[in-house]
C-alpha cells in the first residue's frame, strides 16, 4: 500500500490522535477515513445555492400521479 508523509503542527497532530483514539482506530485509518469523507461523500461547494437558479419555463414540477386505474397487487 502506498505511503504518504505529511508535515503538520503539534496541535493538529494531537487533535488527530485524540479523534483516532475516540474511534478506536489507528491514526492512518482515521486520516484515510476523513480524506475519503471530504473528497467523496460531500456535495460540491455552493451546491445548495443552485436551488431555484434556473430561469427556464421547461423546468416544472411533475403533477401528482393518479393511481386510481392501477390493479390491486396480490398479497404475498
Amino acid at each position: 500500500m502506498p505511503q504518504l508523509s505529511l508535515y503538520i503542527d503539534k496541535t493538529t497532530l494531537q487533535k488527530i490522535e485524540t479523534a483516532a483514539k475516540m474511534e478506536h482506530i489507528s491514526i492512518s485509518k482515521y486520516v484515510v477515513k476523513k480524506l475519503n469523507e471530504s473528497m467523496f461523500n460531500a456535495w460540491p461547494q455552493n451546491y445548495q445555492s443552485l436551488y431555484g437558479s434556473i430561469q427556464d419555463n421547461t423546468f416544472t414540477a411533475d403533477r401528482p400521479k393518479d393511481f386510481s386505474d392501477d390493479h390491486e397487487r396480490e398479497l404475498l
